[in-house]
């Protein structure tokens, strides 16, 4: 006779304990800080920043005129919202204040490990676990640790992308990236070179512009869009005037003293920025309209040297190189103390750059605002199963299944990996619905007792090709230079962004498609699959500790806000139906 099975001495909600290691205390991190311990127990969590302080590329970036280029209020937690934005682009240290206070105020703080640099990470297959080798860097400490999951929480913007220019290291005047500032050089009466005209320069220059004595030259290969913050029609709803996006100490505290008042705000934001997706395929009327509007818009404000916007004005569509508003960005060009150079640069000398149309150009300070090395694998060692490299994995283009995870790296997930930005709608709320799809996969472990989930090889191909096929109808893949391209930037693969719409993102993420993932149990290819049915019993009516009630609820059902209500049949009913406070 067959051997009878042994039933497992644990409650079927007892949730085996978990170690998860997260590495990133930024938007991703800290979110996945709040919702983990929230929605999980038995979780033994810690997030490693390497930073002194969380808040990511918000605490990195402090470049001049650092600051988000989408609305403020649709660049926050959808659970958090901050009446008190300044600005309808908030700035750089309102948001890094932003993330802090979030972490603050919902505990995350107690799980993150700061000034602690990942260096490797290495799936040991035979113990099912992740070892990481970490660095202190305020004391130099090394040490090993383990996860039975690790997620990835890095972001697209934390890994600086410096210019391959001959002679950079030999330049003796001061050099930096806008991710690298010297916040204590004084550029009064500076002759500063500004390379790229990126999001981050466009920000840099209008404040450049403006110290006393400053010269600029700025170096312009590629064209680009600088688009309206919104339309007029949407300006008007929100109250604002598209020449002044400064809210006043009385809307703040109108926004602070009437929730409703802000939600309708945030409401209108969102519903513009999830309707303007048609302006990403190539040939729409949405497109067409953008192009003639911005074009005539950047002509206007560029009016003074009209040959910098006949090269700045591209031939591709709005969308194939990310587009920003710019305030100031163009106005500055015009200006006498801006000089626009678009000649390639041959090699940086100890003194300036040197041109390939052979003119010297003398310079105090040179600015690389070149961006970052988006989509790419972790700046750290990261080995999967058989030694697999996530390096090697990337090659040669990035991809991951729903962005999120890599077939040959099991219990290892990514919050905003390749192609999880957005041209239009809220990146934030995308990076929410990645963490509650983690956070799922992390309790269905834990539930159902498999030591790992693997997603397939083929779910990961199909992917790339549905992404690839997708793309080639959208603007995205015109002739530009892009970070959203592979190949950095002139690729014909999109790796940056979502194959769809912010909303489309949504529902695909909704619902975890479990059949695309491989499992191996905790006891192997033998045992019994249904053992993680427990003894018979729920956490929820089992003696306390102190046997003096119950480790739960046991008529937790009962509760409004676990009930699931239905709309009422019959119009006699509706009044009746409005009145039940927790009705869905």
């Amino acid at each position: 006779m067959p051997t009878p099975p042994q039933l497992k001495e644990a409650p079927i909600d007892g949730h085996r304990p978990m170690k998860v290691r997260v590495i990133g205390a930024g938007y991703s991190g800290i979110y996945l800080g709040i919702r983990i311990p929230q929605r999980l127990r038995n979780v033994d969590l810690q997030i490693y920043e390497k930073n002194e302080a969380v808040g990511g590329t918000w605490w990195v970036n402090r470049y001049p005129g650092c600051a988000c280029d989408i609305p403020a209020h649709s660049y926050q937690y959808s659970f958090n919202p901050n009446p008190d934005w300044s600005a309808f682009y908030a700035p750089q240290k309102e948001i890094c204040a932003y993330l802090q206070g979030s972490a603050e105020k919902y505990g995350v703080m107690r799980y993150v490990k700061l000034s602690h640099n990942v260096e490797s990470c290495r799936w040991d297959d035979s113990r099912k676990k992740w070892i990481l080798n970490v660095k202190r860097t305020d004391t130099g400490e090394i040490f090993e640790d383990d996860a039975d999951v690790l997620i990835a929480a890095r972001g697209n913007l934390s890994d600086p992308a410096w210019p391959n220019i001959p002679g950079l290291q030999s330049f003796q005047g001061e050099t930096m990236h806008s991710a690298r500032w010297n916040e204590d050089y004084d550029f009064k009466n500076k002759r500063i070179g500004v390379i790229g005209n990126g999001s981050s320069a466009i920000q840099i220059v209008p404040k450049l512009q403006k110290i006393e004595g400053a010269q600029l030259s700025c170096f312009v290969r590629s064209k680009t869009w600088i688009t309206n913050p919104f339309g007029d029609s949407v300006m008007n709803k929100l109250g604002l005037d598209p020449k002044k996006l400064d809210f006043s100490p009385e809307q703040r505290q109108e926004f602070a003293n009437n929730p409703e008042k802000l939600y309708n705000f945030r409401k209108i934001i969102e519903l513009d920025g999830n309707t303007i997706h048609d302006v990403s395929l190539r040939g729409s009327a949405m497109q067409q309209g953008a192009i003639g509007l911005f074009g005539t818009a950047m002509r206007e404000r560029l009016a003074k040297k009209p040959e910098i916007a006949e090269f700045l004005i591209p031939s591709f569509g709005i969308g194939c190189r990310r587009a920003t508003p710019g305030p100031g960005y163009l106005e500055a060009l015009a200006e006498s103390n801006v000089d626009f150079i678009t000649d390639p640069i041959d090699t940086v000398t100890a003194t300036g750059v040197a041109l390939k149309s052979g003119r010297e150009v003398p310079l105090d300070a040179l600015v690389c605002a070149t961006g970052f090395n988006t989509g790419s694998a972790p700046p750290f060692p990261v080995y999967g199963k058989g030694e697999l490299s996530l390096q090697s994995r990337f090659t040669p283009y990035p991809t991951a299944y729903l962005s999120l995870a890599v077939d040959g790296f099991p219990n290892f997930f990514m919050m905003l990996g390749p192609n999880s930005a957005i041209g239009s709608g809220s990146l934030t709320v995308i990076l929410e619905n990645e963490g509650d799809y983690i956070v799922k996969a992390i309790r269905k472990l834990q539930k159902e007792d498999y030591a790992t989930i693997s997603v397939k090889p083929e779910r990961v191909r199909d992917w790339a090709d549905y992404c690839h096929e997708y793309f080639k109808k959208t603007v995205y893949t015109d002739q530009c230079h892009s970070w959203y391209k592979s190949d950095g930037g002139f690729g014909d693969r999109i790796t940056g962004l979502w194959p769809g719409s912010a909303l489309h993102a949504l529902e695909a993420l909704r619902a975890p498609r479990w059949e695309d993932f491989d499992y191996e149990g905790l006891e192997g290819e033998g045992g019994n699959r249904m053992k993680w049915l427990g003894d018979g019993w729920s956490v929820t009516h089992m003696p306390s500790e102190d046997g003096k009630g119950w480790g739960g609820d046991p008529a937790w059902y009962m509760e409004p806000c676990f009930m699931d209500i239905p709309l009422p049949g019959r119009p006699e009913d509706a009044e009746e139906f409005k009145l039940r406070p927790f009705s869905h």
